[in-house]
């Protein structure tokens, strides 16, 4: 697979890995592997939410609005 990126991108990618102390490949590399987990841990967050509603374990618009709004305070 190849990916190609403008010369500013490359120059941003190059700044980020001499940083990170690695080479581009492996910081892109990295950064994709990364994306597929999280999207995997994703998808089975949303099927464990959707499971829970289809059992009627799910809380109403208007307590998940207060909630949010005391984690907004604290």
């Amino acid at each position: 697979m190849e990916v190609r990126f403008t010369p500013e991108q490359e120059s941003q990618l190059s700044r980020i890995a001499s940083h990170a102390g690695t080479d581009i490949e492996h910081l892109v590399k990295d950064a994709a592997l990364r994306l597929l987990e999280q999207d995997a841990r994703f998808l089975v967050a949303v099927d464990r939410g959707i499971a829970a509603a289809d059992r009627g374990e799910f809380i109403e618009e208007e307590e998940m609005d207060a909630r949010v709004e005391r984690m907004l305070k604290s």
